[in-house]
Formats: C-alpha cells, structure tokens, sequence
C-alpha cells in the first residue's frame, strides 16, 4: 500500500521539462524484486544516461541573445570542430582591432575609448576588455579587443576607434598625401613652393600628425602634380 501511495505522488509530481528525480525507496526486497523485474529500474537507468548525454551536447549561452545564423538542421550528424552556427547578445557587442605595435603602451585593460561610425554622425565610448600579448610578426601589430553597447550598433557595422595618445607640443596633423619621402612638405614663401623637413610622430589611417614647422605656415591644400622647389604657386584664401 505504502509503495502505491508513494508511485502515486511520484508520477503527479513528474516534470517532463525537468530532470527525472529519483524513484522512491522501497520497504522490503520483496517491492524491489517487483519492480526490477517490470524493467523499471532498467528503464530509470537509461533514461538517466541519456540525460548525462543530452547535457552534454546542450549548448548554453550564458545571455539573451539572437541567433544571426545557422549552419545545421534539427537532427543532422554534427562533427567534432563543426560551425553550429553564430548566437549573439545585441546589448553587448565586441570589436578586434590591430594596433601597432609601437602604440601598445596607449592600451590598458579597463581603459575606455571612442568609437565613431564612418560617417562621424554617431559616437560610443567603448572599453578594452582584453589585449594578445603576441606581436604579429607579418604586420608587427597587437590585436586588441574592445566591448561597446548601444542601441544604434549593429553586428558587422565598421567603426573607427580614437585612442589618447601622448601630448605633443607645436605639432600639426596634415593629410598623409601631402608628405613628401614620407618626411619632407612643401611649404609656401610668399609665392615659391620651398620642400621643408618634418618630423612625423603619429599616423592615423588618412592624416598624419608632424613637428618641425613653424605656427603660421603656409602648405598646400592637396597635392600639386609636378611640384617642385622654386615653383611659383597662387595662394587662394578660403
């Protein structure tokens, strides 16, 4: 009677959705002999192995997320090291940028950056979450990884990252097209191009920033095909 009444509440308070607990105890050998041979203990016992194999290939996520894409169908043979699919937080977004490696000591873990969207119309602060401490020895360059939210990111979205570098006094940035040799400029005196020294000292992707000239300077707008020193030139004020 005891084991009835104890069936009876096991199986009301059985949840498909959940692990299956442990069968209730039995009073004597003369129930467990009745059950081992109704096949239920053999029957608990598979069960219970196969759920040790589901959890083991039950991949959880530890966000809310969405899935952007999936590679596999319910039910196809997966290999070891096979692509499932891509799952993502939209909340939280993570960017992989190269950095020189010169520039490696402007990063720290923690520290927050800006970020800009191509256009210059919209703006994030971002943090560097993690830095390889491998150089590669094809690009010389650090890969750094740097976490950003906002509701306007989007997964593939280019952005650009400006990095504090350090201070440098009576330096100018200048598009990199105007540089000459990579560290000459033409300058203008009075109406006659002069091809001066510069130091460059930081380059970003379209403008690079150089010591050596003089407040007041005069250079040129954009490149001038055959220019050369002693050339006369018209100086047009914008």
């Amino acid at each position: 009677m005891f084991l009835v009444i104890s069936n009876s509440r096991y199986l009301e308070n059985f949840n498909i959705n959940k692990a299956t607990p442990k069968l209730p105890e039995t009073n004597s050998d003369k129930e467990k002999f009745f059950i081992s041979g109704r096949g239920i203990l053999t029957s608990y016992y598979n069960v219970k192995n196969l759920e040790v194999k589901l959890n083991k290939y039950t991949l959880r996520a530890p966000f809310n997320g969405i899935l952007i894409e999936a590679l596999v169908n319910p039910g196809t043979l997966i290999r070891q090291g096979q692509k499932l699919g891509e799952y993502i937080n939209p909340s939280i977004y993570e960017i992989g940028v190269s950095v020189k490696s010169e520039y490696r000591d402007l990063l720290e873990v923690g520290k927050h950056v800006k970020l800009t969207n191509l256009e210059k119309t919209n703006s994030w602060i971002g943090k560097v979450v993690r830095i390889n401490g491998k150089v590669d020895s094809q690009t010389q360059t650090v890969k750094a990884f740097i976490e950003v939210n906002g509701k306007d990111l989007k997964e593939g979205q280019y952005l650009e990252i400006l990095l504090q570098a350090k201070n440098e006094e009576n330096a100018f940035e200048i598009s990199r097209n105007l540089l000459v040799d990579n560290s000459k400029l033409y300058i203008v005196n009075d109406t006659i191009l002069d091809l001066v020294e510069v130091n460059p000292v930081f380059e970003n992707q379209n403008t690079v920033v150089v010591k050596g000239l003089t407040n007041g300077t005069q250079i040129l707008a954009k490149p001038v095909p055959g220019a050369h020193i002693g050339m006369l030139v018209k100086v047009f004020n914008k």
